[in-house]
């Protein structure tokens, strides 16, 4: 449905224990009549990918994705292949304790911008979505919900841009700086947010107050986005887990910890 909103191409992967790197971002095969090498591209060429069930193929397969997220192309035989503006990978995962699952390397998740956890919908949600049931109503069918392109590419990269003007202040560029540094400093962190989280954390506010149609960021910006981009970077000790504490509760208690600078 995104990418229908969009109105950019889009592409599915089911990751399963057997998937194959090649079957994500293809192959070079021979041709036998023609005696050369061809290049048979994967799902991966395309705008919107999405992942699903990233974590039931193994760290190998995964790693597939690690050049295309951050560099958008895809390296194939020595041959670095561009992949179509603009790019993004939306993936889905099962819970860690889930059978058939495989933890994601911290590289992967260093390079997803946000993370979002999705529980279940409210009692009356879930009753409405009964009803329409019901009544016919088919999620699948996005042209019977009336799913429509509201943007197009060139102005979806043009909004891109526009994100990236928005100002932020030296002293709220100290103020995300400090955040990602006290999420190393904590005695309950194996392992902090990286120099890319911080640099996430800028593009998320900047996009936070885009929507405000605003012209620069603030702290109550970058607060607002923090937990989504910091949380599933961050890998608490285990005796902290066992105590209770989550990479929530981390992000959480350095907000709080952190002074937001007064401009």
């Amino acid at each position: 449905m995104l990418s229908r909103l969009l109105g950019l191409d889009y592409a599915r992967i089911q990751f399963t224990p057997d998937l194959m790197p090649s079957d994500v971002i293809g192959t070079t095969v021979f041709d036998q009549r023609s005696a050369t090498f061809s290049l048979r591209r994967g799902p991966i060429f395309t705008n919107v990918l999405l992942a699903d069930e990233i974590n039931r193929t193994p760290p190998k397969t995964q790693a597939a994705l690690l050049e295309a997220m951050q560099e958008s192309q895809v390296t194939i035989d020595g041959e670095a292949h561009p992949l179509p503006p603009p790019f993004f990978v939306c993936a889905t995962q099962n819970p860690i304790e889930f059978e058939g699952t495989y933890p994601l390397p911290e590289a992967q998740l260093d390079r997803f911008l946000v993370r979002v956890r999705t529980g279940y919908p409210s009692a009356a949600d879930e009753r409405a979505l009964i009803a329409r049931a019901v009544e016919g109503f088919d999620a699948r069918d996005l042209e019977a919900a009336g799913v429509h392109a509201v943007v197009g590419r060139d102005e979806l990269l043009a909004a891109q841009k526009a994100v990236r003007t928005v100002h932020l202040s030296e002293s709220l560029q100290a103020y995300v700086y400090e955040i990602v540094a006290r999420t190393r400093a904590s005695t309950d962190v194996a392992l902090g947010a990286s120099p890319r989280a911080g640099l996430a954390l800028v593009v998320a506010a900047q996009a936070a107050a885009q929507l405000d149609r605003r012209t620069f960021a603030t702290s109550d910006d970058v607060k607002d986005v923090a937990p989504s981009v910091l949380a599933h970077r961050i890998i608490v000790r285990p005796e902290a887990e066992l105590d209770g504490t989550s990479a929530d509760d981390v992000v959480a208690r350095v907000l709080t910890s952190v002074p937001a600078p007064e401009t």
